[in-house]
C-alpha cells in the first residue's frame, strides 16, 4: 500500500474513532502517522484535539505548539491551544492565542467566540460585547452566503428539471 493512502486511511480512522469517542484508538492511530512523519501538521492537531477531549491540556498545548512551529500562520492551531490554556487557567496565553487566530482569519468566528467568552470571564464586557458583535455580523453573513447558494443550487436544478421535461416531451 502506498504510504500517503495509509496514512489518509490512519487518519480517516483516527477521526471517526475521536467521533465515536474512542479516544486511546485515535490517539494510537495518530501516533502511528507521528512515527512515520513527526511533522505531520494536520496529526498533531488532531492528536492535540484528542488530547483536548480528554482534559490532557498539557499534552494537548505541546502538540498544538509543535504544531505551530512547523505552520506559525495556522488560526485553528492558535484557537486550539488558546482553548488548552484557558482550561489550564493560563487566561492571558488563552487571550493572547485567540487573538493572534482572529489576526490570522478575521472571519474565524470560533475564535470570536471564545475570545468574547473569555474576555467575559475576565471581566471586561466592553470587549466581549464588541467581539459578539462581530459574531452576530459573521453569523449573518454566512446565513445570507448559505441562502445565496441555495437559492442559486435551486435555480440551477429548475433549470435541469425544465430541460429534462422539454426533452420528454418531444
Amino acid at each position: 500500500m502506498h504510504q500517503s493512502t495509509r496514512k489518509k486511511e490512519l487518519f480517516t480512522s483516527a477521526m471517526t474513532n475521536l467521533m465515536q469517542d474512542k479516544f486511546g484508538i485515535s490517539i494510537d492511530l495518530l501516533n502511528e502517522i507521528l512515527n512515520a512523519d513527526p511533522d505531520d501538521r494536520m496529526a498533531l492537531l488532531a492528536r492535540g484535539s484528542v488530547y483536548l477531549k480528554m482534559n490532557r491540556a498539557e499534552d494537548a498545548i505541546k502538540d498544538f505548539s509543535e504544531a505551530l512551529r512547523l505552520n506559525p500562520n495556522h488560526p485553528k492551531g492558535y484557537h486550539l491551544r488558546g482553548l488548552a490554556q484557558e482550561i489550564l487557567g493560563d487566561d492571558d496565553a488563552a487571550l493572547k492565542d485567540f487573538t493572534r487566530a482572529i489576526e490570522l482569519d478575521s472571519d474565524y468566528g470560533a475564535a470570536y467566540y471564545s475570545r468574547a467568552t473569555l474576555l467575559a470571564k475576565m471581566g471586561q464586557e466592553d470587549a466581549a460585547s464588541e467581539d459578539m458583535k462581530i459574531i452576530t455580523q459573521l453569523s449573518n453573513l454566512n446565513i445570507e452566503t448559505f441562502a445565496n447558494e441555495n437559492n442559486v443550487w435551486r435555480s440551477r436544478q429548475l433549470q435541469v428539471e425544465s430541460a429534462l421535461e422539454t426533452e420528454l416531451h418531444r
